[in-house]
């Protein structure tokens, strides 16, 4: 039997075993890469993963049990009798039992474009050509890109009679160039890459091109400053914009979390109870889309068979809406919107970003600039540090320039950006016309830890936030 057939006797076994409701993703990846430093290949990778997870819902609580590489309708027939006795057990203690909303059950068969298919061959010597560029460059020593591809076949069956196959490649780089003299040393790095083949790092993602600017703002943030703390105007480029909306917009916007169901592990959301009501600017508009072609956070179906929609989260600075999942679409009386994703068959889908971004608006991005006496340019996301609620919030930037005057001046290292949500969305008077959607590889959520890939981006944007340099 197929993996496909398996999956789709054990909708008809978990039933037969007691349960409600039955889906099974069933999926197959392979995965190819390498990691080079100092125009040496360190090793290659490869390996394909092979499994199904099934999912059960037995008198109103889940029960979930997965498997590697399948063999027989006894294996199958086995895990669908303990996802659905792990349901059951579970439901004993549940007081509030699991309700999911109607979504309409799809058969469709999707496979995502890729226009020049990825070989090993070919990444390696695009690695050694930005390896090369990297090293050239004054006072680098040293340069680390990890570069590598996976396809994945994932297959959607439930009881409610849906038959989804979608298939898709990732081909994602990572590239570091770290510069060190006198005593000091500065790294920039970079995740360039996207859902399709080798045209989402080459043509108007030239990975060289890449490789030679951090390799070159390496070199020159030695001879950066340190800014001393203040509170100012920001204006923010997509690169960071990206993170700040991940942590401070996206996550918040997760209906579990705004439930309270993540709080043991990665938080809540500090606007839970506020839908309807005014959270920021009447600049700020946020979406998640999952419909945003070659993004990581692309994708016609969710993990629960739900056709990919394109969410307003806040518009016009009122909250609107948030991810939901079947079951929590319930809870809040609305439609489930795409928001369900695991990161393998191996786990559980949880809600999570797809495409998150901030809307674009009708400022030219040079005009935000000119109209600041005395601001930052901050560029390029580095490292997050967030409360449980999403409220507080600190992002430092891999590099800043002072603006004075309506011109950026001196360049900045070791730069942290912080403030509270509401008074930094409050705060936000303009957003460019400009649109950049990034990769984002490495979300973590979910206990056990689940990584996941999507998008996140927008325009520059304009507002005000406390600046410092780390140690100044």
């Amino acid at each position: 039997m197929s993996l496909e057939d398996f999956a789709d006797k054990a909708v008809e076994l978990s039933l037969q075993s007691g349960c409600q409701y039955c889906d099974v993703r069933a999926e197959r990846t392979t995965r190819d890469g390498f990691l080079l430093e100092n125009g040496e290949i360190e090793h290659f990778t490869s390996s394909t993963d092979v499994g199904m997870g099934i999912r059960v819902l037995a008198q109103g609580s889940w029960g979930f049990y997965s498997i590697s590489n399948p063999k027989s309708l006894e294996q199958i027939k086995e895990v669908a009798r303990e996802a659905t006795k792990s349901a059951l057990y579970h439901s004993q203690r549940k007081k509030l039992k699991v309700r999911l909303a109607e979504t309409r059950a799809y058969v469709d068969k999707v496979n995502f474009p890729v226009s020049k298919e990825p070989t090993i061959d070919e990444l390696a010597k695009l690695g050694l050509e930005c390896d090369s560029i990297m090293k050239s460059k004054k006072r680098v020593n040293k340069s680390s890109i990890s570069i590598g591809y996976e396809k994945f076949s994932k297959y959607f069956v439930s009881s409610d009679g849906a038959k989804i196959s979608q298939t898709y490649t990732d081909t994602i780089a990572y590239l570091t160039a770290t510069a060190h003299e006198s005593g000091l040393t500065e790294s920039v790095n970079t995740t360039e890459g996207g859902r399709g083949g080798m045209e989402t790092i080459l043509g108007k993602n030239d990975l060289t091109k890449i490789a030679d600017f951090i390799a070159q703002k390496a070199s020159e943030l030695i001879d950066a400053k340190a800014a001393k703390e203040e509170k100012a105007t920001v204006v923010m480029n997509p690169d960071f914009v990206a993170l700040l909306t991940h942590e401070i917009l996206g996550h918040p916007s997760e209906a579990d979390r705004v439930l309270g169901k993540e709080m043991a592990w990665a938080g809540g959301a500090w606007w839970s109870g506020k839908l309807g009501e005014k959270i920021g600017s009447k600049e700020l508009s946020v979406i998640d889309d999952p419909t945003i072609g070659d993004s990581l956070g692309w994708y016609k179906y969710d993990d629960e068979g739900v056709l990919a929609k394109k969410k307003s989260l806040i518009k016009n600075g009122v909250l609107e809406n948030h991810m939901q999942s079947r079951e929590t679409a319930s809870i809040f009386g609305t439609a489930p919107n795409s928001g369900m994703r695991a990161s393998g068959y191996e786990f559980m889908p949880l809600i999570r970003m797809s495409c998150t971004c901030i809307e674009k608006g009708d400022w030219d991005p040079q005009e935000m600039i000119r109209e600041v006496k005395n601001g930052y340019l901050i560029s390029n996301m580095k490292i997050p540090s967030i409360d449980m609620m999403r409220y507080n919030w600190s992002i430092s930037c891999q590099f800043a320039q002072k603006i004075e005057n309506g011109e950026p001046t001196q360049l900045l290292r070791d730069v942290i950006v912080m403030g509270t949500a509401p008074e930094f969305f409050n705060s936000i008077d303009a957003c460019g016309m400009d649109f950049t959607v990034r990769p984002v590889t490495n979300c973590g959520k979910g206990d056990p830890m689940q990584t996941m890939r999507m998008g996140n981006g927008g325009p520059h944007i304009r507002g005000v936030a406390t600046v410092k340099s780390v140690g100044s």
